[in-house]
């Protein structure tokens, strides 16, 4: 088995992400313990303001049978330590495993410290913020021999990865795809203590359909210029806060057997109306030999009641709701996430598998270098009010980017 090490981390305001009562970060992890691959599950948690013990009464409130006393915090309830996790890291040796869901500008400190240490790294989207970071995270993880990845649970949705298998088998070229992802505005008061000072929208919410289709076209196609468009209004309006309400990233894709060009438009926002779901989530592609669209948000499942008024559900992701009293998420893509990471360390521990093993079946860092590089141009085309941004590649056939620079207009 294996020791693991969950670092959360709240900013002034709430958690970067809603999942209801028993959080897959918290529920998820102390749910290996009980039945699946961690040996044990220890949580440190970076800048966290939260009543004392509450994340153990949630999971120890809410479901029968997961024992809440295994976790252990750093640093103590009521204290605020950004470096709280040089001193959890002390606890644990080489082959345990990290898990990192903290502001987007923590993450490389962090990672890199838990690889130093010998420790296997998970840390949630975007894994950094620019290309260096990206690629000394990967190269820092090969040296020491350790797995380093993302966590993109979109990569277990039956429907995600059908759609991905399908664009990869039957649908020929590149030619366009086109992604939404939203949250409700409200959320901005959530975010208040991050947004348009450590990160934005885009690199919250597009980091998701970006590394699907760079998922999807990896190999065969790759993305090579990057330009961004915004609007502005609410988050100024709302909280006096200097940031962008929805940014688009338009990106230009060359397919690589043919030379052929393909484009692309992710929309992220977190100016969107209260709705049926907490974030609107679909895709549209569209290659030289056929189409497919995705929903993600709506799966058929509808719930209505009193107290929360019309609802789309999808358990699929995440199931809160315990079954008989206990916790019964291990069969939602927002699980299997976790649990093959964690097969994939202790895979790695015992010598059955390979870093390049983990490349085929993972979301490495290795093999995700072209999907911080598009959020980074989208950045620095943001900051240089909408000027586009080139990729830079070795030579034509390379798929891992070495540079970001402006493109020549």
């Amino acid at each position: 088995g294996v020791v693991a090490l969950v670092m959360l981390g709240r900013e002034g305001g709430g958690q970067r992400q809603e999942h209801g009562r028993g959080g897959a970060g918290d529920a998820g992890s102390a749910a290996s313990r009980e039945g699946g691959p961690a040996g044990d599950v220890r949580h440190e948690r970076v800048e966290i303001r939260r009543d004392p013990g509450a994340m153990q009464r949630v999971i120890g409130e809410v479901y029968a049978g997961l024992d809440p006393s295994v976790i252990e915090t750093y640093p103590a309830d009521g204290v605020v330590d950004r470096e709280a996790y040089a001193s959890a890291l002390e606890s644990f040796a080489e082959g345990d495993v990290a898990i990192i869901f903290t502001p987007d500008d923590t993450h490389f400190a962090i990672a890199m410290a838990c690889i130093k240490r010998g420790l296997h790294v998970m840390i949630t989207k975007p894994p950094v913020k620019t290309l260096a970071e990206h690629v000394a995270l990967a190269r820092a993880a090969e040296e020491r021999g350790v797995a380093c990845v993302v966590e993109v649970h979109k990569r277990f949705d039956p429907i995600y990865r059908d759609a991905r298998d399908r664009i990869r088998a039957e649908l020929g070229n590149f030619s366009f795809f086109q992604a939404y992802m939203s949250q409700p505005k409200h959320q901005l008061e959530t975010f208040r203590a991050w947004a348009g000072k450590s990160s934005d929208i885009s690199y919250y919410l597009n980091s998701h359909h970006v590394d699907f289709h760079e998922w999807a076209c990896h190999g065969a196609a790759r993305p090579e210029k990057v330009t961004a468009l915004k609007s502005t209004g609410v988050a100024r309006d709302r909280l006096d806060l200097d940031c962008e309400d929805t940014i688009t990233l338009a990106v230009e894709w060359t397919n690589l057997a043919d030379r052929t060009k393909g484009h692309a438009l992710y929309t992220s926002s977190w100016v969107a109306p209260k709705a049926d779901v907490h974030s609107q989530q679909r895709f549209f592609y569209m290659g030289t030999a056929g189409e497919i669209t995705v929903d993600q948000a709506h799966r058929g499942y509808a719930v209505a009641t009193d107290a929360d008024g019309f609802k789309s559900a999808n358990p699929l992701f995440w199931k809160p709701k315990p079954s008989n009293g206990k916790f019964a998420g291990q069969h939602t893509y927002g699980y299997m996430s976790f649990e093959a990471y964690l097969d994939g360390a202790i895979a790695l521990n015992a010598k059955t598998a390979t870093l390049d093993d983990l490349d085929a079946d993972l979301a490495t860092m290795r093999t995700t270098v072209g999907a911080t590089a598009i959020l980074e141009a989208g950045r620095r085309s943001l900051d240089a009010d909408g000027a586009p941004f080139q990729l830079v590649y070795d030579d034509p056939a390379s798929l891992v980017p070495s540079d970001i620079r402006p493109a020549l207009l």
